[in-house]
């Protein structure tokens, strides 16, 4: 065993012990898993803009409460495959896996898409008791929501086209709605996704996020190595005092049909580690062990920063989120003993688990 790798083991083995301790009296990490539905991902823009945006019958139904004629509109008989997203926001609201003929003239929906994007008030302004349907995030009048749907929901989405946009699934991936790409794949509708995408992350040592992340459905390889800094082919000894610049960094390959790079960051990525901890995490101090996204792409740069937004607002962790979002460099290999090293260590050390 070189030198090296035992320091690191006796190092590291001791900080885990520490570190645990420390999570467990701060529980930094609350146990709620909804999201806090004041967050505004997908922000409401100046109404000047709006007005530049909209033409004036989009308007008039988003922004006054307006509605369109029935059976004269762009999506009551759209029988395409994609998602419908708000017009104002981009925000994603219903799906066409939901859409059914109502045979009212306007699109119709058994179910949202996440029910945390809609917000349901009452509606008394005709003259009788309905529940109106608005965007959560641009505050968009959408239409209304009646009990006479299809089973097993028994609801029905009457949705005014003006308020939608259509996302075909032709472009989901490309456009940044790749979280609903497995939901058409599953049930055998092809998408634009490709069949590998590419990740790289940093969130601490290596060895306990590569554990981690190798197990997760959809995901192809990993390789942990470095990225991220100023020194080419560093080793283990250039970037342990943080000298290279480097972060330790797990490089993983997925097959964005099963798995989303969004899910891959909300539901693994930021429960994995602790994302407010600046240069450490427990008790692994140094610019190595920094929370970091690499991205690849401006659609991954995109769905970084709103992730890290809906993170950070949600309330689950008490400290700011300090995650750097940074374009991609060179990634550099690790050595091979860090490769798997909890797979070829079972009992080795590692601090990194999944937060409820």
């Amino acid at each position: 065993m070189g030198s090296p790798y035992l320091n690191k083991f006796i190092m590291l083995t001791a900080a885990c012990l520490l570190s645990s301790l420390l999570i467990y009296c701060t529980s930094k990490f609350e146990k709620d898993t909804v999201m806090n539905s004041t967050v505004k991902v997908y922000p409401k823009p100046e109404q000047d803009k709006i007005k530049q945006k909209l033409n004036p019958e989009q308007f008039r139904v988003t922004q006054q409460c307006g509605t369109e004629p029935p059976f004269n509109n762009r999506y009551w008989n759209n029988h395409a495959h994609g998602i419908y997203v708000d017009i104002v926001s981009g925000e994603p609201l219903f799906s066409s896996l939901h859409k059914f003929d109502s045979g009212t003239g306007w699109p119709s929906f058994s179910k949202p898409l996440a029910e945390d994007h809609i917000i349901s008030k009452n509606d008394i302004s005709a003259g009788m008791q309905r529940i109106e349907v608005r965007s959560r995030d641009a505050d968009s009048h959408l239409g209304h929501r009646f009990s006479d749907g299809p089973m097993p929901s028994g609801e029905r989405y009457c949705i005014n086209s003006a308020s939608l946009n259509f996302i075909p699934v032709e472009q989901l991936w490309s456009k940044g709605y790749g979280l609903y790409v497995p939901q058409f794949e599953a049930v055998g509708i092809k998408t634009d996704a490709p069949a590998k995408e590419e990740a790289v992350l940093a969130g601490g040592c290596f060895w306990g996020m590569q554990n981690i992340l190798r197990k997760i459905p959809g995901v192809i390889s990993t390789r942990v190595g470095y990225t991220g800094g100023h020194i080419e082919n560093p080793s283990y000894e250039d970037t342990h005092n943080s000298k290279s610049g480097h972060a330790e960094s797990v490089e993983i390959i997925f097959d964005p049909r099963k798995l989303s790079y969004e899910e891959l960051l909300l539901k693994w990525f930021f429960k994995m580690h602790d994302p407010t901890t600046k240069d450490r995490q427990g008790n692994d101090f140094g610019s190595q062990y920094r929370s970091a996204i690499f991205y690849k792409s401006p659609q991954q740069q995109a769905i970084a920063e709103r992730v890290k937004l809906t993170v950070d607002k949600s309330g689950k962790w008490k400290g700011a989120v300090v995650t750097e979002i940074t374009q991609a460099k060179k990634f550099y290999q690790a050595e091979d003993y860090h490769q798997d090293y909890l797979v070829k260590n079972p009992s080795g050390y590692t601090c990194h688990y999944i937060r409820d």
